[in-house]
Parts: C-alpha cells; structure tokens; sequence
C-alpha cells in the first residue's frame, strides 16, 4: 500500500476492484465504511460478481474476468477528454513533459505490440522505451538531462503519447472488451473522475485491489495502469488517495521485505547474476543515477544502494566481510535463471530439482495445475513439509486418482514435521499498510511441534558441522555466516529483529546534527547506513524498527493528534515510520497542501524544514523553489506514466491483452491476442484451450469470509459454516443446462475435472463480448482431499486448482489463476 488501511477513512471516492475487501479483509473494511459515513464517499465496486462489497457499494459495473486493463484504460481516456486532470500536479510531479525518442513505437502503430519485439524469443529491445536527452552511458541507460516541454504539446511528450495510447479505448471499445455496457462504464467513470471536476484539487480518490488483479498474465500492468490514471488525477501521496493492496495472508508483505522473492534480497535489493563479477560490477549495475529535466532536483534515493548493500553483506558474514576481500560478495550465490513459483514446479518435473522444503504452504493445493505439481512430486528424491495440519502437499502421493499400484511406484521420500501455528510462537507481522507489529506467543506448542526458527536452526547448525568436520568445496559462506543469538539452537526473535534494524559498528556521528552512535549501539534509522563497513543492518527499509529505544514493533500508543489515522506510536511502518509514502505530493508546488483540512506534511518557512503530522517522505531541506520531485526513489524524481526501459518485461504503457484463454480475440489487434511475451511450458502436462475446443465459459476463483485458505477445513466451527464446495452459476446458465440448485456439476478444463454443488445465483449474469454472449463462473478455493468432511468421504474430494493453468505474469511471475476457459455438465 502506498497508503494504509486506516487512511481509507480519508478518502472521498474508492474504486475497488480485483478484490472483495467486505468478504476477505472484514476487519480492515471498517475504515471504507468509515469513509461512506463521515464523508460521504463513494464505493464503485468493478468485479464478475456482485460480492459482499459490491452490496455496499455506491455503484457496481460486472466485468469479464481479465479485462482490468481495458476498462482502467477507458477511465484514463475519459479524464483526459473531460479535462478531468490534475494538471499542476501532473506536469510537476510526473514524467509526463519528458520527451520520449521519436524512434518509440505503440500497439497501434505495429499491430499489437511495441517497437522493438523479436518474435522468435518472444523479448522486447527496449532500448526505444527511452526518453530523448543528452549524457546517457549507452543505450541501457537513461539519459541524465531529458528533454522536456511543460506546455505538454510535444507530440512525443509522455503525455501526448498516453493520450494517443488510450484514445483506441472508447466507451464502445470498453464494452466491447469487458461486457460492461457502455451506459454503466460512462457512469464510473464519471463518478470516478468527479473529484476532479471544474479543476477542483482538494478531493481525493483511492484505488483497492487485491490478487484479483496479481493473478493475469498481465498482472502487473494492471497495477501499473491503476498507478498511471491516480498520477493522472493527482491522487498519490494524498491522505485519503493512491493505489492500495490488500494481502491475502497476515505478513504477506512481510515476507516479500525480506526476501520471499527469487530475484530480490532483504529490502528489495536486486539480486546479483553470473554477468555481476565483482561488488562493484553487481552496485554499479543496480545503483540509478539520477536522470531529470536540467532545472529540476531528484533525490534519487536508490542513489545510496551500495550503503544499503555494504550494511547487508555485514549483517550476514560480519568480520569476513572487508573491503578488500568486496564485502565477501563471492559468498552470496548468483542468480543464473527464473525461480519463481511456476519454474520450480516446472524444474522438479523435469528432474532438475530434486527436494523441496514446504514450510507453511501447500504447493499441491495451491497450484497452478495441481496435476503437474503432484506428477512433479512424484519424480523427486524428498519433500520435507512442515505444517500444523496434514495437507495435500504432504499426502500428494495418494491424492484422488492414484491407485495403490501407483502409490508402490513412486519413490519419494516424505518427511512431515509438524510445526508451530501462528499463536504458538512470537514474532512481527507486516500487514498490507507496511506496518510492523509485535506479537505474543499466546500458548505453548503442543507435543513434539517445534518453533520454525528451532527447525531451520538445526539444520543451518548441523550442516555447518558437516562443513567444519569434512571440508567441502567452498565451506567459507557458512562457516562465515554470522549466527551470533544468545541460544543459537533456538534464535529468539527479538534478537533477529534487532539484526535486521542494524547496529553501529564504529562509533558514528552525524556531522549535521554532531548526533553521536557508540559502536554496539542500534541505528536509529536508515538515513545512518554507510557504505565503509561500519554499519550492519538486514534489512535497510526495516532501520528504524529496533532502537536504542527498545522495540517499536511492539508500541501500543493508540493517540491520533491529527486525526488522520497517522498513530505515529501504534508499531512501527517502514519506512522511517512513515504512513504514507510521497506524501510530498500531497502539497502543491509551492508546500502548501492541496486540502488545508488534511494536511499531512508541508514547507515551514521559519524553519526551513519539511514538517508535518506524518514524517515527511523527503529531503528534509530541500526548498520547494529547488523543485525537487517528491517520488524520491524513482532516478527522475517523479512519478513514472511511461516506464522507460527495463521498468516492465511487456511494455512502457500497459495494453490490453486476453487471458491465455479466452473466448475471443482480441479487438484492439486481433493478430496479437494475448501478451507477447508471456511464456507457456512445454510438459505434457501443461495444456491450453480455446473456445473452438469447447471450453466457452470464463471461470475465477474466490476466498470466503468462513475459511482461511487451506487451513480451516480442519477445524470444526468453520466446517459447519461452509462444509463443502459450490460453484456459482448464472441463472440463465442453469437454465439452459435443466440445472437446479444443489445438483452435482462437473467444471472442466482442459487440465482437470472439478465436481461440486451448483448454486444458482443472480450474482453473475450473462454478458455481452464483442456480440456475442458470454456466461462467467466462480467458485472458492477451499477444500481439498485433506480436512474433516474430506477425510469423512463426504465431498468430491477435488482441487480447485486442478483446473487453473500453468502460465505467468513476465514481471512478478505470479500465476495466471483467473480468467481460464472451462466447460460444464452435470456430474
């Protein structure tokens, strides 16, 4: 979230889509809510159905699923024909009076796809995707003075270009695409871009989401595309405005900060490659110089990397990192090819990975295309799971289907442990708001259950044994590794908090303020990291959350001076403890803000100083006269409309492109129908369908309040709720099939059967696609073949994810589980 839960109460317009907050985020839907009370704000809720949120919500628009980007692109097209912009904001605060070069080609002109695609490896050369400017180191650079014009008149300005972009996205164009009629859209997108009426600045708008819009092969730019229409409206940094994702899971935010990504380590540094042959190669390849108009400022924060990087590298091998040995950058392993997800599975089907640990996730479960990933399990040598419950995963080897014949064949050898559950041990969560929060250990684990930590402990100690009794090739970056806990056997997690803040290692001062750091002591923030070895610090966006002061995850200071929701003493946020990120933006160019009613931080004169009621996400002397851009991480200073070069794997403005399956072309390029770039594996396994195969019906899938994912189908009270599955069918569907509500159905893809009850519903209707009709159907992900009524023989005893295919985002390689083509018939 740019912003955060409790902001929502600011807001005076949501549009919420790809997620269903009322259903999955109860707790935190208090605060939109809020905001409908105290300030009248508006919800429009866009989904393929009408959920618990769109019952509550001011307007509702029934979309195709997949379809995000056609109708996000529609509202872009709507605010810029309306003048509905925010024009001061837009031309200070964004890239939209950068000069792109004139060699730079769009979808339209080539037929689907941007200038310079090669079709054979199915990659962009991006090297077009550039701003026109001088004093750029080659062309994978950016240029450090870019070419602007204020006026926005350029025909090769950002601005123009986005404007010609989505003027192919009409309100006939949006309907043709989503099955929105063109009427309803014309109505959002009105009440959306209200706030901006007549030039009116003090307004603000947020956009919600969910894996709603992750899910896509073209995931991330719809998230890009709901990014670009709130820089349009001005909407980020704003109390009650920007672009807000909803975590499906308590840390799921959590853990990508540190590092659950393949690609990133601990505060989202990038990872280093073969072609990286020394620390100074790897920092000089990830570190942005800053590249901006010639009278502008950009901080360019990303500009202190190596800090960030050096402070790491002596968080993790401590006295064996030196500079003359490059901070034992040789220890760190060297990303050679894609480990996301998707190509794990892929990898171990095809013999390349041979084990696996699951701790706390149920790959078999999870998917996509369950099939493979069990015929994967068969062909490795071991999987370890720990769990709290026997799951899927764990018993893959007798999932339905499997005979006993085949059970003899397979080899694997499992090894189920069983774990802690969340109230078992202590620790922090990261909620979707970025804000870190201690927790208790509530109870004891029960018999032989063990704490994670004690797990990977055990196994990190006793291989380091093995390292130091028999040698090995490279024994150095585990022997090296700093385990420096006062019980390394079971590593209390206040300690490993405290690692991760970062500590001084020489005594520091800050030649400003002559603040002085003993060596030993805890960094009271990031902003003290260096690049000479004499700081550690695992996580430089987490500096900050345990000082010298003790544990800011764990403060419980509810007061709210402002009463803008900031609660600066309620834990602690990364970063600096700041709510809400770019909040510079929230002022105009002068420092004054936008809305005096809702002010944030603003320029004090007398001091000259950037204060506030939030801590100012900013050069705290920076005049606004300097016109420095205040998305302080971005090498331009601004926020990005056009992201120029490697930004995005499939193109500096997001387009629309179909689902891998779709039921029909698509009609902006029907000769490039899906993303050019997107991948598809190749094992028998892996299939794909077109509607000309009889796989007509566009089918999601959906959490419930009653469940929590795969874990609650174990326990007694939430069965009851929801005892087993259902599939929500149009009423004209069942209608046509003589189905009747309750009657078992079978949903087939072209990968899986999935058998459940119908429930016919008025929820989903059926819609119109490019002329013809189209009907959509969903169902919930919870159950499996593991649980109470699972285990009682009670359901069919199927996965959801038996059914969703194998195929991926090219920027986040998040799985394509929404929006696939199914077929149904009575089971």
């Amino acid at each position: 979230m740019t912003n955060g839960w409790v902001d929502m109460k600011n807001t005076d317009m949501m549009l919420i889509m790809g997620g269903n907050p009322a259903e999955n985020h109860p707790c935190g839907f208090k605060w939109p809510v809020e905001a409908k009370r105290t300030r009248n704000a508006k919800i429009i809720s866009v989904d393929p159905r009408f959920t618990r949120t769109s019952a509550v919500a001011d307007l509702f628009c029934q979309i195709r699923a997949g379809t995000d980007i056609a109708f996000l692109g529609g509202v872009i097209h709507f605010a810029i024909e309306n003048n509905r912009i925010a024009k001061e904001y837009l031309v200070n605060y964004t890239n939209a009076a950068f000069i792109v070069k004139n060699d730079f080609r769009m979808p339209a002109d080539t037929d689907g796809v941007f200038s310079g695609f090669d079709a054979n490896t199915l990659t962009y050369d991006k090297s077009t995707w550039n701003y026109a400017g001088t004093g750029s180191v080659d062309a994978a650079h950016l240029p450090e003075k870019v070419e602007f014009d204020l006026t926005l008149q350029n025909p090769n300005c950002v601005f123009q270009l986005l404007k010609k972009h989505y003027s192919r996205y009409t309100p006939e164009m949006v309907e043709r695409i989503t099955g929105i009629p063109k009427e309803q859209f014309l109505k959002a997108a009105e009440l959306y871009t209200s706030i901006r009426k007549d030039g009116d600045m003090k307004k603000a708008g947020t956009i919600i989401y969910a894996v709603g819009w992750t899910q896509h092969s073209f995931g991330t730019q719809i998230i890009r595309t709901a990014a670009m229409l709130q820089l349009l409206l001005g909407n980020v940094g704003r109390a009650g405005g920007g672009v807000n994702a909803l975590r499906g899971h308590s840390n799921i935010q959590g853990a990508t900060d540190m590092a659950g990504l393949f690609d990133s380590l601990p505060g989202y540094l990038k990872v280093p490659t073969p072609a990286d042959t020394s620390f100074d190669a790897w920092m000089k390849r990830i570190t942005p110089t800053p590249s901006k108009p010639a009278p502008w400022d950009s901080f360019n924060y990303y500009g202190n990397t190596p800090k960030f990087a050096v402070s790491f590298m002596k968080a993790f091998y401590g006295d064996a990192a030196t500079k003359q040995n490059g901070w034992a950058f040789d220890y760190m392993p060297k990303v050679d090819r894609n480990y996301s997800w998707t190509f794990l599975w892929d990898d171990m089907y095809n013999g390349t990975i041979k084990g696996m640990l699951a701790f706390g996730m149920n790959g078999v479960a999870i998917g996509p295309n369950s099939k493979k990933n069990i015929d994967a399990l068969k062909k490795a040598d071991f999987l370890v799971v720990g769990e709290i419950y026997p799951d899927e995963t764990s018993e893959f080897w007798k999932s339905p289907g499997i005979t006993t014949d085949e059970m003899k064949q397979i080899q694997t050898t499992v090894y189920r442990l069983p774990c802690a559950g969340f109230a078992e041990k202590d620790g922090s969560f990261t909620n979707s708001a970025r804000w870190l929060l201690w927790k208790n250990t509530a109870l004891p684990t029960p018999g032989d259950a063990r704490l994670d930590q004690v797990i990977v402990a055990q196994i990190f100690l006793k291989i380091r044994e093995l390292y130091k009794k028999e040698g090995g090739k490279f024994p150095d970056p585990i022997l090296n590794l700093t385990w420096n806990y006062s019980n390394p056997s079971n590593p209390p997690l206040a300690e490993v908090l405290k690692e991760v803040n970062g500590k001084a290692l020489a005594d520091l001062e800050d030649p400003a303020t002559k603040q002085q750091i003993k060596a030993g002591q805890q960094l009271p923030g990031f902003s003290w990291l260096k690049d000479d070895g004499t700081t550690s610090c695992g996580n430089w966006i987490y500096s900050g959350s345990f000082t010298e002061a003790g544990n800011q995850t764990a403060r419980r200071d509810p007061s709210d001076p402002s009463g803008l929701g900031v609660h600066p003493g309620w834990g602690w946020s990364w970063p600096a403890n700041r709510r809400v990120l770019y909040n510079r933006a929230s002022c105009d160019v002068d420092g004054k803000p936008w809305d005096p009613t809702r002010k944030q931080v603003w320029w004090n004169e007398s001091t000259q100083k950037w204060v506030g009621n939030d801590v100012p996400d900013f050069k705290a002397d920076s005049k606004p006269k300097d016109h420095m851009g205040p998305f302080i991480m971005n090498p331009e200073g601004v926020g990005r409309i056009f992201g120029p070069l490697s930004a995005f794997a499939d193109g500096p403005f997001p387009e629309h492109y179909e689902p891998v399956e779709s039921p029909i072309d698509n009609p902006l390029h029907p000769a490039q129908t899906h993303n050019p770039v997107v991948k598809r594996f190749k094992t028998p396994d892996d299939k794909y369908a077109t509607s000309k195969d009889g796989y007509t019906i566009v089918c999601t899938t959906y959490r419930m309040t009653e469940h929590y994912h795969y874990w609650t189908k174990n326990n007694p009270m939430n069965v009851q709720l929801v005892p087993e599955p259902f599939v929500e069918i149009p009423v004209e569907l069942a209608n046509e099939m003589g189905l009747l509500g309750g009657e078992k159905i079978k949903v087939s893809s072209i990968r899986g059967d999935y058998i459940a009850k119908a429930m016919v519903t008025k929820r989903i209707k059926p819609m119109m696609i490019d002329g013809k009709k189209v009907y959509q159907i969903g169902f919930q992900i919870h159950q499996g073949y593991r649980g109470i009524e699972e285990d009682k023989n009670r359901d069919a005893r199927t996965l959801a994810n038996l059914l969703t295919p194998t195929v991926y985002d090219p920027n986040a390689y998040t799985p394509e589980f929404k929006g696939f083509l199914v077929k149904l018939e009575k089971a």
